[in-house]
């Protein structure tokens, strides 16, 4: 196999394609049910829908530089659900004016770390901001990472689905190293050609580089702590740090865990497979 899959229960998909293929799913978006309920954190009110009523609400975890992002948004575009990023929501709202912009500026300013409290704060103002203009279901990225933090997160909204998507540390490792900013346009690529051989029944996995245009050749820094001592450091820290976490969605039958198979070409049909939508696209692009 190319990719290794493995479900802690059925359950944890049951709901997917009533999500995705029920008629009312699309009525549910805009109308609200009689068994809805409403959660509240801080000033913010979400509403939590029954799944056949709504599109999915998904996490995305892996370790720094195995891709979450990326297929993430690809689902996201795919579902036609929001794409959150904890990171770009603390960033908005420095950017932004209000009082919690300034408590976070006085945080980010003392070195300090932002509270769960902070965080989910911001995630229920943008579910909220988002189910008042009909968005319906949403991937997380790369949140919640700690336990307290999943204990807040189920007292706002459903989870259905954690993805937790895979690489050796070795592929990791020569992936980040390989990581590119053009210096000028500020677009990111990849210089690593990454090609290892299975062994032990282990599949092999191969990347090919993401290579910047002629233009972009001569502009190409790499990031400050793009080093192999930082980058398994890193590493070493999220391994310790994550095991808690999945073992909490794994004893709640919603952790998938998904050994990517190699770059996007490869790995994006097989995850699809696996989430139980490889059809899902063709129907999209029929539909289209």
């Amino acid at each position: 196999m190319a990719a290794i899959t493995r479900f802690s229960k059925p359950s944890a998909f049951s709901h997917i394609r009533r999500c995705l293929y029920s008629s009312s799913a699309a009525a549910a978006a805009t109308n609200e049910s009689s068994a809805d309920v409403i959660s509240s954190f801080g000033n913010y009110k979400i509403t939590r829908r029954d799944p056949s009523e709504r599109n999915v609400q998904w996490v995305f975890l892996g370790c720094p530089g195995v891709g979450k992002g990326t297929y993430a948004s690809r689902l996201s575009n795919l579902l036609g659900v929001p794409h959150i990023a904890t990171g770009d929501l603390v960033r908005e709202e420095l950017a932004a004016s209000g009082p919690l912009s300034k408590q976070l500026t006085e945080i980010v300013n003392q070195g300090k770390l932002v509270s769960d409290e902070i965080i989910i704060s911001l995630l229920a103002k943008r579910l909220e901001a988002g189910e008042a203009k009909g968005e319906s279901g949403f991937i997380l990225d790369g949140f919640p990472r700690t336990i307290n933090q999943a204990e807040i997160l189920k007292d706002v909204t459903d989870i259905d689905l954690v993805v937790n998507l895979r690489l050796p540390e070795s592929v990791l490792v020569e992936k980040c190293l390989g990581r590119r900013i053009c210096g000028q346009c500020g677009k990111n690529f990849n210089v690593a050609s990454i090609n290892v051989k299975g062994q032990n029944g282990s599949p092999g996995i191969s990347m090919a580089p993401l290579l910047p245009p002629p233009h972009c050749t001569s502009k190409l820094v790499t990031r400050a702590d793009d080093t192999e001592e930082v980058v398994k450091e890193r590493l070493r820290i999220y391994n310790e740090k994550s095991q808690p976490l999945e073992d909490y969605y794994r004893n709640q039958g919603k952790l998938m865990e998904f050994d990517l198979p190699g770059g996007i070409p490869e790995s994006w049909p097989k995850l699809l497979e696996a989430l139980n939508l490889d059809d899902y696209e063709e129907r999209q692009s029929i539909a289209a």
